[in-house]
């Protein structure tokens, strides 16, 4: 049985995805895509905490005093959410703490 020479198909990483696809880090394009990407990933946190706590969007809203169109746009990661609103989502509304740490 005869075997044929395949041509490997290299493997991209997905940092190499991201550069290629949004630029090298630091440039515009690509800070603007880390940020998104951050702003969904907070949004996944509170989603996953306030299913944690038993509560729906609307008893978060009314506990915070936000509306519950404000925490969907938060949990979809389609609102940039200042710090202060961080720490009274995850604090005040589902009685956790938050724990920041810079690199």
């Amino acid at each position: 049985m005869e075997t044929k020479n395949k041509k490997r198909k290299r493997v991209t990483t997905f940092d190499e995805h991201l550069e290629k696809r949004y630029g090298k880090i630091g440039t515009k394009k690509r800070t603007e895509f880390e940020i998104k990407a951050k702003s969904f990933a907070i949004g996944e946190i509170i989603k996953e905490e306030r299913r944690l706590a038993n509560m729906t969007q609307d008893e978060l809203a009314e506990k915070t005093g936000t509306k519950k169109s404000f925490i969907s746009r938060i949990e979809n990661g389609h609102s940039d959410i200042q710090l202060s609103t961080l720490f009274k989502l995850i604090e005040l509304g589902l009685g956790r703490k938050v724990s920041l740490t810079i690199e």
